[in-house]
């Protein structure tokens, strides 16, 4: 019986700590999970690292990528700055797509990451 209960708390204990995931890695963790979840079309989870404002625009970049087949190479990203309350995060690596079977790339380094805290919550809230 104790097994159980000692399994059952490691479990309720990992989901929390998943739940948080983007309050524990920071910006830097909100943007590789949005870029991430862009790549594999996961809609939950790009929402779940979008502030409010940004949903509608996350949505349409997820859109874009409805047809084509995607992963991202080399993803390394880091907080460059600040600017008021936005933590401003690049990145370097790619976006590989395919289409048709016609390779594309797209560089994240020419995109710079606003994040935004909210409620001890990392979210992206806009790119420039």
């Amino acid at each position: 019986m104790q097994i159980k209960l000692i399994i059952a708390a490691l479990c309720a204990s990992l989901l929390l700590s998943a739940c948080g995931a983007s309050a524990n890695g920071g910006a830097v963790g909100a943007v590789e999970n949005y870029v991430n979840a862009l790549a594999a079309k996961d809609k939950t989870t790009l929402i779940a690292n979008s502030c409010a404002n940004w949903e509608d625009a996350a949505l349409l970049e997820l859109d874009s990528f409805a047809i084509v087949d995607v992963s991202v190479a080399d993803l390394s990203c880091k907080q460059s700055g600040a600017d008021g309350d936005l933590a401003l995060v690049d990145c370097a690596g790619r976006f590989d797509m395919s289409y048709n079977g016609e390779p594309q790339s797209l560089d994240l380094s020419n995109r710079t990451y606003e994040v935004v805290n909210q409620s001890g919550d990392w979210l992206v809230c806009g790119v420039r």
